[in-house]
């Protein structure tokens, strides 16, 4: 390969030179007759040659470089093992998030247009009952028992032989992989991610966090620990339902870190608010974790809190901020947020999301609904004005590849750079950080002006009994009619109808007391806020208005 070779699975290769026997991937299997877990594992050295051999068996396939394969696979060895034995093949691998439900998972594998799937026999059994919407999918291969398709196993695909095998010559310009939004303000979009991407993704991640090769991490998120071979970390894959990290077993991931004396550990806001919940119930500590990562939207300092109470004494949480369509862009950790900036946060300042990665670059636009064909024809905004985020860097996908029709309205020219609008709203510091303030979508404009979303819900989630809250906007833009929606702590749910209305009445004065939600004359009782399943975080405001809308109590006024 020559040096113009851009590849994240070769970088897994001279991971595998350097440290051939070093544990590469773990994935938990049952428990033995004491009860102590059982795991299976890979070395680098291991890792790279099942790579190879998965990359050569598709080659006999005739499977070319740029042939786009679905991957619908669980978690654990055979899935990094695919996914990076795709990249050597030069094979555009299409991943979506089987936790966006069925209906959702379908539609977008069939706007993705894929040549074949490597996937578990259920996925192959609804691929073939829907024959009219996978035309193009010849290159099939069944990871488990194959029923009644045709098309090689992954464990034939592994017996391939290795002689003559070259991984194919990919560039940073070629197509790597399309990764689907959660479509938590829209229908979900194909994202294309090309080899540059991922390369560059690597190395922001390994030298903004320091991370050293022979960590050992224990990911709540399977996407993000999949490059951890590509940095010399070991992955111990937990037990868990990755679509649902709200209802994990705390004692699980516990019981990983705990196994491996893993060092480092991400999961979603409400994965840590239950291992942290269960770590201060029970006295529990996780003193090998130096680092410990959340991602996918604002961490309550609470959480913040409990992790760094449990974590090792150095240690901290961090918070990375990105979208699927750049990933990272900024990051701010836990020790920051609540020497300084949480108070700032519950007087409706915004969630800090921190300082810019050092590859990234970003501005601050006037909130436009139109598209922006050139960077020249923005309206910069000085710093403390709320505005969209617009950001630019070598992580920055160029382009989706369904609902291609939405990327005049998130790409943005700049000579041969591409600027990427994030649809999030917020300002920048005297210090350049940015404070999240909502989704463009999700602000309320009402006759008297603009609601943002977070600093309005952060004056309702001081109230004690309040785990989280949503504003939404009934009406016409521009007079429409802010309402709060709020969900308390199970152990704070009201009992009946009396306790229910003088909580009501607790927040309506609570949302008096500050001028971002003065405006505020109703607010309701809900029992849980959809929210998105890859991250168990992001709230379905838009779901919300509709039922908010249809309630008697909002009708009638």
């Amino acid at each position: 390969m020559d040096a113009a070779t851009v590849n994240v699975g070769l970088r897994l290769t001279e991971t595998a030179r350097l440290n051939p026997e070093g544990i590469g991937v773990v994935e938990p299997l049952g428990h033995d007759a004491g009860g102590k877990r059982i795991y299976r594992q890979l070395s680098f050295a291991e890792l790279d040659e099942d790579t190879n051999r998965i990359a050569a068996g598709l080659r006999t396939m005739c499977v070319k470089p740029g042939t786009r394969l679905a991957l619908v696979v669980r978690p654990g060895i055979d899935f990094i093992s695919l996914v990076f034995g795709l990249f050597k093949a030069g094979v555009v691998t299409i991943l979506i998030d089987p936790g966006m439900g069925r209906s959702n998972l379908i539609r977008c594998l069939e706007e993705a247009e894929p040549e074949g799937f490597v996937a578990i026999p259920l996925a192959h059994a609804v691929r073939k009952l829907l024959p009219h919407r996978f035309r193009k999918a010849r290159f099939n291969v069944t990871v488990g028992r194959r029923w009644f398709w045709g098309g090689p196993t992954l464990r034939q695909l592994r017996q391939t032989s290795l002689d003559g095998f070259q991984p194919a010559k990919t560039y940073a310009g070629d197509p790597a992989a399309i990764i689907f939004t959660t479509g938590s303000t829209g229908p979900p979009k194909g994202v294309l991610y090309r080899h540059g991407n991922f390369n560059r993704q690597v190395d922001e991640i390994r030298d903004f966090y320091d991370i050293q090769p022979g960590e050992i991490d224990v990911p709540g998120f399977p996407l993000f620990a999949l490059f951890n071979a590509a940095m010399g970390v070991t992955t111990v894959v937990p037990d868990m339902d990755f679509t649902r990290p709200a209802d994990v077993d705390p004692k699980d991931i516990v019981e990983a870190v705990h196994d491996w004396n893993a060092t480092q550990a991400f999961g979603s806001p409400a994965l840590w608010n239950t291992v942290s919940r269960y770590c201060e119930d029970t006295g529990t500590k996780l003193p090998t974790l130096r680092r410990a990562l959340s991602a996918g939207a604002p961490v309550p300092p609470h959480v913040l809190q409990r992790m760094k109470d449990v974590i090792h004494p150095y240690g901290d949480l961090h918070t990375p901020y990105g979208a699927t369509e750049s990933l990272p862009i900024a990051s701010i950790a836990a020790s920051t947020v609540l020497r300084e900036t949480a108070k700032l946060s519950r007087e409706g300042k915004g969630t800090c999301v921190g300082s810019r990665f050092p590859g990234m670059q970003w501005k601050i636009a006037r909130i436009s609904d139109e598209p922006i064909e050139h960077i020249n024809d923005i309206e910069q905004l000085p710093a403390g004005e709320i505005g969209e985020l617009l950001v630019c860097g070598e992580v920055v996908t160029r382009e989706y590849v369904t609902r291609t029709d939405t990327n005049a309205l998130h790409k943005v020219r700049d000579g041969e750079k591409v600027w990427h609008r994030m649809g999030d709203v917020g300002y920048l510091d005297e210090q350049d950080r940015f404070w999240f303030c909502g989704r463009k979508a999700h602000r309320v404009e009402t006759a008297s002006g603009t609601m943002f979303t977070i600093p309005c819900e952060a004056i309702i989630n001081n109230h004690e009994k309040i785990y989280r809250s949503a504003l939404v906007g009934l009406g016409p833009k521009g007079q429409q009619r802010p309402v709060i929606i709020a969900e308390t702590w199970p152990e704070h749910r009201p009992a009946d109808e009396a306790e229910s209305q003088r909580l009501i009445s607790e927040l309506l004065e609570l949302a008096r007391s500050s001028p971002l939600t003065q405006q505020v004359e109703t607010i309701l009782l809900h029992p849980s806020l959809p929210v998105d399943i890859r991250h168990n975080a992001k709230i379905f405001r838009e779901q919300l208005a509709v039922w908010a809308a249809k309630l008697p109590i909002v009708a009638s006024t």
